[in-house]
């Protein structure tokens, strides 16, 4: 029997290693991706006051080609 999972709005993200993606401009307009247990957490790197997004990890792979094919 697999042990319960943690909500993803259980982690904390106080001390999330935040990385930008290699693409970034220098106009800075990127997001920023911090691992998570079991997904990920994404933010806004010009508003990192606001609450990041989380995604299972399954789900993050969805986001990420439904992004990059244009149908999001």
């Amino acid at each position: 029997m697999n042990p319960p999972r943690t909500p993803l709005r259980a982690y904390g993200l106080s001390a999330a290693r935040w990385r930008r993606a290699t693409a970034s401009g220098p106009e800075h307009n990127c997001v920023e991706v911090a691992s998570l247990a079991d997904g990920v957490a994404v933010r806004d790197s010009k508003d990192i006051g606001r609450t990041p997004l989380r995604f299972p990890a399954g789900r993050w792979g969805d986001f990420r080609r439904a992004l990059i094919s244009g149908t999001l």
